[in-house]
């Protein structure tokens, strides 16, 4: 079996490639139906409902946990990487997107006359999730490895 077989026959990297693709288009679905336009950036982007971080994760351990066991090495590497993930979506990086709003209306209002075009760029806003979201994105990637280990995916 070449690389390209054997890498394309991983089950648990599909998994977690299948639960990131199905959140990003979810994501944009979502983002279309809510602002009447289309952004290709919602495609790749971060931020958002639901959270691609925590569907990728999510798949990633299910998948690990399904193939591997849930007593193994594998699926325990996955669980705390899972955790670490989602915590750091909802703490440091809906933080993070708070203050770019801030940041934002602060350069709006022209006080500090900034001719930087470095300064005059909007910062990104969605960087972070709220729980619900990241709740929805392990959901997502939870059913997302069931449905690739059944087979329906493929």
């Amino acid at each position: 079996m070449s690389f390209w077989e054997k890498f394309f026959s991983n089950e648990v990297l599909i998994c977690a490639v299948a639960g990131w693709t199905v959140a990003q288009v979810l994501k944009t679905l979502i983002d279309f139906a809510l602002n009447k336009s289309f952004s290709a950036e919602r495609l790749v982007g971060s931020g958002g409902m639901p959270s691609s971080h925590s569907a990728t994760v999510c798949a990633l351990t299910t998948s690990a946990g399904i193939r591997y066991g849930v007593e193994s090495f594998e699926f325990a590497i996955c669980f705390i990487l899972a955790s670490v993930v989602m915590y750091d979506a909802i703490g440091v990086r809906q933080e993070t997107g708070k203050q770019a709003r801030l940041l934002n209306l602060i350069m709006e209002q022209d006080l500090f006359h900034l001719d930087n075009e470095q300064f005059q760029k909007r910062l990104k806003e969605f960087v972070g999730h709220t729980p619900l979201q990241v709740l929805a994105g392990a959901i997502l990637g939870i059913l997302v490895a069931y449905l690739v280990s059944l087979g329906f995916l493929d």
